[in-house]
């Protein structure tokens, strides 16, 4: 199996690349930083199943002491629309965790996936959902909101297998450390083909890496180290290498994004480890073969090439704003 990435390309397949054409399995990522938004939604499509992981999108409502540029919402619209219409046909929806950029909101902002525009598509599939003991008072709201909502009960899948599906028990949401809860991850097989999703595990602790080498991953999406904050050490740092590193030499392919590329810096990190990895270590655009666009980590630099209208989010925010035909000629 051919490990070659072609960079910077458009339209390339990559599936084609990394799956031969006799492989029933599919990979679809439809947000996430490197693609403009906050999240990490990925469809997998096998032979029998049409799996949609973690259906939300969000944009870093206040970053750089700025609202989302109009730039952002276009790509939330974007992201917005590829969810609905991925969810029209899916045989299963997961939601690693209730963090507001993994799953429709009862209560969402304009920048996010409001249930109401997705909730007749949440009927008919299968649910398999995070557990909330574990999990702050705001994640079990919202979490008891959506089943409301939606008129389900969110059944308890950690540590859960289902056919094709295997979930891990709760592992930590980043840091051991307890304040940021804990997620869990999808393993989906197909044709001895098996792609991992472990979402915001951000490489900071062994646990989740253990166990994703034991379910013995062709690939893998995860959200990589958040090099944009302070707080994060360089002990810390260090070791998130040294994970992705010993993940990288198991797998054909590992695609980090999400919390690392919210900044040019972490960008930086990623091409590093990938030259280090035989370009073995990706993120989410690559993958896709589109160009990179870090529309939050760049959110000063377009307020400054494209200004604001004084009073645009209040207009976007009551509704009156068509982004995608006032904005997306200035996008492209």
């Amino acid at each position: 199996m051919s490990q070659r990435l072609f960079r910077g390309s458009i339209g390339w397949d990559l599936q084609e690349l990394i799956f031969p054409k006799e492989r029933t399995m599919q990979i679809e990522i439809l947000g996430a930083e490197s693609l403009g938004v906050r999240g990490l939604c990925t469809v997998v499509r096998t032979k029998d199943r049409k799996v949609v992981i973690d259906p939300g999108v969000a944009l870093g409502f206040r970053r750089h002491g700025l609202l989302p540029h109009p730039v952002q919402a276009v790509a939330s619209e974007r992201t917005r629309r590829l969810i609905e219409k991925a969810l029209e046909d899916a045989t299963d929806i997961v939601i690693s965790h209730f963090h507001g950029d993994h799953h429709p909101l009862v209560d969402a902002n304009p920048y996010q996936l409001s249930i109401e525009r997705v909730a007749k598509f949440c009927v008919r599939p299968r649910l398999w959902t995070k557990e909330t003991k574990d999990l702050s008072y705001n994640q079990a709201y919202r979490a008891k909101a959506l089943a409301n909502r939606l008129g389900r009960t969110l059944p308890v899948a950690d540590g859960m297998s289902d056919g094709q599906l295997t979930f891990s028990l709760p592992v930590p949401h980043g840091r051991k450390d307890g304040r940021s809860g804990s997620v869990m991850m999808t393993r989906v097989e197909d044709n001895g083909e098996v792609f991992v999703h472990a979402s915001d595990i951000q490489m900071l602790g062994d646990e989740a890496i253990r166990q994703i080498i034991a379910w013995q991953p062709n690939i893998v999406i995860a959200s990589g180290p958040p090099i944009y904050l302070p707080s994060l050490t360089f002990d810390e740092q260090e070791n998130a290498l040294r994970r992705t590193l010993q993940l990288a030499k198991r797998v054909d392919t590992l695609i980090l994004d999400h919390h690392l590329m919210r900044s040019r810096k972490g960008e930086k990190w990623l091409n590093y480890v990938s030259s280090l990895s035989q370009h073995k270590v990706i993120c989410a655009a690559d993958f896709m073969g589109c160009r990179r666009n870090l529309l939050e980590a760049d959110r000063r630099l377009y307020y400054k090439r494209l200004p604001v209208p004084q009073g645009w989010h209040e207009a976007y925010a009551r509704g009156e704003i068509d982004v995608l035909s006032d904005w997306f000629n200035k996008v492209r």
